[in-house]
């Protein structure tokens, strides 16, 4: 999310002002201070302008990496 949100050449203030979220909201997620609900995550994708499947799709690759090294 931190990676799409900057491709798309938005600050954490933008994105939350879409959002109509404190700045805060962007940051405690960013730095893993919260997770995402379901819908949180939509609506975040959508503001970025980013399929939420892609990002998905990355998660998954980037889980099934680490997952094959913790198994070595």
């Amino acid at each position: 999310m931190i990676a799409a949100r900057k491709e798309a050449k938005l600050t954490q203030a933008n994105l939350a002002k879409s959002l109509k979220k404190p700045q805060s909201f962007v940051a405690k997620y960013e730095n893993g201070e919260r997770r995402l609900d379901l819908i949180e995550f939509l609506l975040a994708a959508r503001a970025i302008g980013v399929d939420p499947c892609d990002i998905i799709r990355q998660i998954e690759q980037e889980l099934s990496n680490t997952s094959c090294e913790e198994k070595v």
